[in-house]
Parts: structure tokens; sequence; C-alpha cells
């Protein structure tokens, strides 16, 4: 009988094979990110409808298609939170986290929402990890978000990676450009997508971040942001590039880049990847300066990025970028009578509390049958315990690898243990780059 229930569309369940990838992941995200001085936020699943509507913009896809909005109980508009920065600003504000200090460097790895088509390394639950910058409008910390960004992806392997860079203006010169860019778009407004048509009204620089072919080909010849960018986004971006390229950062100027949400302001930035075909972006950020006022507080300038895992995960996989993850079961304690159930629970305990990765049967089964659950485990030894054991108060020692046994006292068995130096405590356990192995991981025991 086929299962009634799956996945919902777009949704995928992460399994206990796939974890140590993500685990891997996660480590080294939380590694550089602490490097830089970055703080772990972790903000609601679910917001007010109105902090995505006023935040992201009423006239993005996300806001007008894609967002998983519900009702409570109360009438309570709430949805879940399709994006981060939006969610991190209203917790600085809420929680007056620039009091504390002026200037929050801040990062997370948090699951979103958005009910849009899924394809290839998308989906409608999906997970990202970025980081934000907020108090300080100086062009060092756009630098910094880009340099950060990249280095995440470099100390992972991944090399071939394009880095794309523009300037969308500020509330002062931005208006101008949007004229010249309606005027432009005017004579061939009808041959554009209808979303295209409707951006004409709405926010005309969006159609620059069309990703329809016909759309694209028709605006390539559209008149660059820079010529009309004021005295201050003109010095800002030239001081990013200046930056950019004193630490030998490769970047190519992209003057259709204007990124997906409303809130930028000067700095925009995409990183690609040719390992995702046609959905190519793996990061994407910039500068928001006016996020803060939009939601109701006070003028405060921000910078930052955010990326997808999923993504990120596909581009390590084709790239076989991934380690060899050391799953093994330590020790398999394989227990035969009751007496023998005891000792062998007791002991497994005391090993795990001194970092050993160690199991047992839970099916009352017989030795052969243990002992193939000990190599699907691939455990690298096995502890065989029974009656006879118990009255002569000793364990027989298996290494699974080379069949090897001996028959071991109780009260030597953690000195013999501690011989075994090749026995190592699980990875999970240690999340830092210093060496584990069995004799200090046990050395208490």
């Amino acid at each position: 009988m086929a299962n009634r229930f799956k996945t919902p569309r777009g949704t995928k369940d992460i399994l206990p094979a796939e974890m140590s990838k993500w685990h891997f992941l996660e480590s080294h995200l939380r590694k550089v990110f602490s490097k830089y001085n970055f703080s772990e936020i972790r903000t609601p699943a679910f917001e007010d409808t109105e902090l995505f509507a006023r935040g992201i913009g009423q006239t993005t896809d996300i806001v007008q298609k894609e967002m998983y909005t519900l009702t409570d109980k109360g009438g309570r508009s709430y949805t879940l939170k399709p994006e981060m920065t939006a969610s991190v600003m209203r917790s600085y504000l809420e929680h007056h986290l620039g009091d504390y200090r002026r200037i929050q460097k801040l990062y997370y790895i948090s699951p979103m929402f958005r009910q849009e088509k899924p394809q290839a390394g998308r989906f409608r639950e999906f997970y990202q990890y970025g980081i934000e910058i907020i108090g300080t409008d100086n062009y060092l910390a756009d630098v910094e978000t880009i340099t950060l960004s990249v280095e995440v992806l470099h100390l992972l392997g991944i090399k071939e990676i394009k880095v794309k860079l523009n300037s969308v203006g500020c509330n002062s010169c931005r208006p101008k450009y949007k004229e010249v860019l309606k005027s432009n778009l005017k004579n061939i407004l009808s041959e554009l997508c209808g979303d295209c048509q409707n951006r004409y009204h709405t926010n005309p620089l969006r159609i620059l971040d069309c990703k329809k072919e016909n759309c694209n080909r028709l605006t390539k010849d559209i008149p660059a942001i820079f010529e009309y960018l004021c005295h201050e986004c003109k010095d800002h971006f030239d001081n990013v590039r200046k930056y950019l390229d004193y630490n030998n950062l490769q970047y190519m100027i992209d003057k259709k880049l204007v990124r997906g949400l409303d809130y930028y302001t000067k700095t925009a930035f995409e990183i690609q990847s040719n390992q995702l075909g046609s959905q190519d972006s793996i990061v994407g950020g910039g500068r928001y300066d006016y996020l803060a006022e939009e939601i109701g507080g006070q003028s405060v300038p921000a910078v930052g990025f955010a990326a997808g895992m999923d993504r990120l995960l596909t581009v390590l996989q084709k790239l076989q970028l991934f380690p060899e993850f050391d799953n093994r079961v330590d020790l398999y304690f394989i227990g035969l009578g009751e007496d023998a159930l005891k000792w062998v629970f007791k002991k497994a305990n005391e090993l795990r509390r001194n970092g050993l990765v160690c199991e047992y049967d839970y099916l009352n089964r017989s030795l052969k049958a243990q002992m193939r659950e000990a190599n699907k485990f691939n455990s690298q030894f096995v502890l065989i315990v029974g009656d006879n054991e118990i009255a002569s108060k000793t364990v027989i020692l298996k290494e699974m690898n080379t069949g090897d046994q001996e028959t071991v006292p109780f009260n030597s068995l953690d000195q013999v243990i501690l011989g075994k130096k090749t026995i190592k405590s699980h990875p999970c356990l240690h999340q830092d780059d210093s060496s584990n192995d069995f004799q200090s991981s046990v050395k208490n025991i």
C-alpha cells in the first residue's frame, strides 16, 4: 500500500545519510563567521506580513506572488519569512541592539519559505546563510561583506566563481535615473513581458533584473546608472572598487545588476557559479540604508548578503569537495544474557561520556545477527560479553577489520582500549580544528 502522505511540493526531507554534509557546511560557516567577529542571530519562522510588504517592497515578486501568508484566530496576518534581512533589522530595532554596540555584525543560518516554481537547487522551503553589518555607512563594510562571501566559497574549495558588482544609487540620484530609464524603455515597452510592463509604472529598475531572454536582449543597450550617480554614491562605489582591487579580488561590473529587492542602495553584488546551469547565482547582497526607516525605525545604514545552502551543497557535490565522513561506530557492544546486558548498558554510557560512539542491540538478536549489525555500523571494534564473561570478569574484544580478538579482564579493559591508537571519537562531537585522538578523549575513563 502506497504512503498516503508525502512531502509538500517544493520541500524535501533531509535524511540521515545527508546530514553529515549539512553539518560540515554549517560548521564551516560558523568557523569563518567567527573569525570575522560575527555573532549568530535567530528570528521567528513567521513575522507580521506588513514587515515584509514594507521592507522588501510591495511591487516585488516575493511580496506579490511568493509569500506564504496566514491569518491567525485573532485576525492578524502573518507570513513565513521569505528572506532574513527584514527580520534581522526588525530584531535590531526592537531590542535596541545599537545601544549595546554601535555596529552590530550578525550572521544567520535559517530556513526560508517562498511559493515559487520548484527547480534545480531551488525549493519552496529552502535554507540560507548570510550576514548583516548594521550601524555604519562606511564603504569598508561593503568590502568586508563581499570579501567574506568570497572567502566562504574559496575555503570550501570553490574557486571558479564570478563576482558581479554594481551601484543602484540612492534616493538623491536614483529618481533621475528612473526617468532616464523610462524614457529609454518607452519605445520598447510593448515588447517586454507582462511583469516588466507593470514594473515600468511601479519600479522600472527591476526591468533590468528580468531573467527572460527577450527582455534581457531588449534592454542590453540601456544607459548605465554610473553616469547619474550623485557625488556621494560615486565616491562610495569608487572606494569599494579600490579596496576590492587592493585585496586582489576579481570582479566584473554589471550595469544591469539591481537585485530583486527594493531595499537596496548603493552597492549591489552577486556571485555566480557555472555548476548550476542557468540558475547560476549562489550569493547575493548589497547595501540597504533605508530599510530601517521603511519598517518604522530611525535611519540605520546597513549592508549584508544571503546565500542558498541547498544550491551551495549542489555545487560542492558536483565538484566532489566534501571530505570523507567518518560516521563509524567506535565500539559495538554485544551482551548475551540479562547480567551481561546490565554491564553493557553501564559501560557503554561510561565510554560515551568520555567521547566514544557506542552502540548495542535493542532486539535481543543472536550473536551472528548482532555481528552483522556491527558491520552495518562500520564499527571498528566489538565487545562481546556473555554469562561466562560476567562470571570471569572478562570481555572479548574483536577488531573488525583484521578479525583479531583477545580476552581482556574488566580491570584492564580501559588500559587496553587506550592502547588502540586508531580509535577516534565521532567527528560530530568535535567542531574545531584540533586533533582529537582516542587517547585524549577517554583518558579519564
